[in-house]
């Protein structure tokens, strides 16, 4: 794809999951990929890999809820891979529990890292973009922000927040060269996706039957949409929201 070449992108929670396979794809189209994530033993190990196989890539332990922490991340990223062009906000987390059974503790934690992680890294990369004048960004956020997901009521909340959150930047910083855009992942065959479900047996099957193309979404679904978005080949499209579920949601 056009304009990835030698481009640094930041990945958030890059060291396994849907987060992995985007970092595994920027890569071998050219980027300078920064794995930012909580488990820097992971990331370290998702970085060497990389490099061995020519790519070009290094590990940031950081915890997104902290700003600080993201503050120096990025500096450190930035320090080796020159000003930061693109960013994808993938790293998440959830639990599936029915809101009524559900406390404040847990919509805390959800909020923390599905909605203030995103808020902080963005307002941190975003200064940046704005003063030099170019940018891509590409958040991961969720069907169930668009079409909600029993079980998930929060997490709903965060994800349909960041698709907003995505349209309105898109809006503030057309005019400073930076594009916007999101992808929503339906149900992926991914660890968290096991711990979300484990306790509701047989929704695994439901699904599969639900989703036109009869499959959960692999992790290598993703990076594709995701790569077109931060590269030339998309620098007019802008404010999108894109679902990528196997036909289990359709708009347009």
């Amino acid at each position: 794809m056009r304009g990835l070449e030698g481009k640094p992108v930041i990945v958030t929670g890059g060291a396994s999951g849907i987060g992995q396979a985007i970092v595994r794809r920027l890569t071998k189209e050219g980027a300078v990929v920064g794995i930012f994530d909580i488990n820097g033993q992971a990331a370290d190990a998702a970085a060497r890999e990389l490099r061995a196989g020519g790519g070009r890539a290094s590990s940031h332990e950081v915890d997104i809820v902290d700003y600080a922490a993201v503050e120096r991340a990025v500096e450190a990223f930035e320090a080796t891979a020159g000003p930061i062009a693109g960013l994808v906000n993938n790293a998440g987390w959830d639990k599936a529990v029915r809101f009524v059974d559900s406390d404040r503790d847990l919509w805390r934690k959800i909020i923390d890292i599905n909605l203030w992680g995103p808020l902080n890294v963005t307002h941190v990369v975003l200064k940046k973009m704005v003063k030099h004048g170019s940018g891509c960004v590409v958040s991961i956020a969720s069907d169930a922000g668009r079409v909600g997901s029993s079980g998930e009521a929060v997490y709903s909340a965060c994800k349909g927040g960041i698709a907003a959150f995505g349209k309105t930047l898109a809006r503030e910083v057309a005019r400073q060269g930076i594009i916007f855009n999101t992808v929503c992942p339906g149900p992926t065959d991914t660890p968290l996706f096991a711990t979300v479900t484990e306790s509701a047996g047989g929704l695994t099957d439901a699904l599969k039957k639900a989703i036109p193309l009869r499959r959960l979404a692999q992790p290598d679904d993703y990076p594709g949409i995701v790569c077109l978005l931060l590269s030339d080949d998309a620098n007019f499209i802008t404010g999108q929201t894109i679902s990528v579920s196997g036909g289990l949601t359709m708009h347009g």
